[in-house]
């Protein structure tokens, strides 16, 4: 072959791929939304530190002020600062969402977990119990729930957890089905360990990938849903701070935009954060994604 042919052989091939241009096209995203989540969490441990005024100081003087070097988001109807309010309302929006999720999380995967390895009429009245849950739209019946309840963070909580598990159920029996007809279960049984052990030591370990990427990409749904149910008025109590509630505030202010646009800003940007790390975590756990 001529050195020519070679030379355009060469020539023709695509150039090689720097390891860092891979994995910021492959993890790029996943980096920024772990940035963006670990700001705010940080935002929501300093909040004390951070906010310039307390959050439900009131000075009527001072209300409905746009943006300016003294206040820098501007204030509400009552002259509260709106800056002061949004960094208080990150510590509930992130204790709420990672609470909800992660409790959900552990009673659905429990309770898929037995009803896939127990089988009979314990999987029959779990699951039915699961697609009766299932049946209704997760904000309608949170909402029928939380009013009932009354208002309130703890009831609101306990409102969404009452729909939040059947998700990670469905998924958890669908990934022990799939564990359980494998080989290393089979040795294990001959091995002489007892059905609880096999669950929990060796199928459940297994198994947990999706979970955590379920719970991951979960969190900021369950941010938009209790700041959902606060701005129709079943969340926190006022004059608590809470984005879903200062945007309720503020949703008739439309000369001054920024009552409830920065609230509004600060779910947009938790919810991306949550879902560009939700994604990453899925790719970093997928082999075929590592290999590419």
């Amino acid at each position: 072959m001529s050195g020519a042919r070679i030379a355009e052989i060469l020539a023709a091939q695509p150039p090689p791929v720097s390891p860092w241009r891979r994995w910021r096209h492959q993890y790029g995203l996943a980096a920024l939304g772990g940035t963006i989540v670990l700001g705010w969490i940080i935002v929501a441990l300093a909040a004390q530190a951070l906010a310039p005024w307390a959050p439900n100081a009131v000075e009527v003087t001072a209300r409905l002020r746009p943006p300016s070097t003294l206040h820098m988001m501007g204030t509400d109807e009552l002259g509260r600062d709106v800056l002061s309010r949004l960094i208080f309302g990150a510590r509930i929006s992130l204790i709420t969402g990672i609470v909800v999720v992660t409790i959900g999380a552990f009673i659905g995967t429990v309770l898929g977990g037995i009803a896939a390895y127990a089988g009979g009429l314990i999987e029959e009245a779990i699951m039915r119990l699961t697609d009766l849950v299932l049946c209704f739209p997760p904000i309608i019946l949170a909402l029928a729930i939380g009013a009932a309840l009354g208002i309130g963070t703890t009831n609101t909580i306990t409102a969404m957890l009452v729909v939040w598990w059947p998700k990670f159920a469905r998924l958890s029996r669908s990934l022990v089905l799939q564990q359980r007809s494998l080989e290393y279960v089979e040795a294990a049984l001959v091995a002489g360990y007892g059905p609880g052990r096999i669950l929990w030591r060796h199928i459940m370990p297994n198994s947990v990938g999706p979970l955590i990427v379920l719970v991951t990409l979960d969190v900021g749904n369950a941010i938009i849903i209790f700041a959902g149910l606060s701005f129709l008025g079943l969340g926190v109590v006022p004059p608590t701070a809470e984005w879903g509630s200062m945007i309720s505030e503020g949703r008739e202010l439309v000369a001054q935009w920024w009552v409830a646009s920065f609230p509004g800003f600060a779910i947009l940007s938790i919810v991306l954060g949550f879902n560009f790390l939700g994604d990453g975590v899925r790719d970093w756990l997928d082999p075929r994604s590592r290999r590419q």
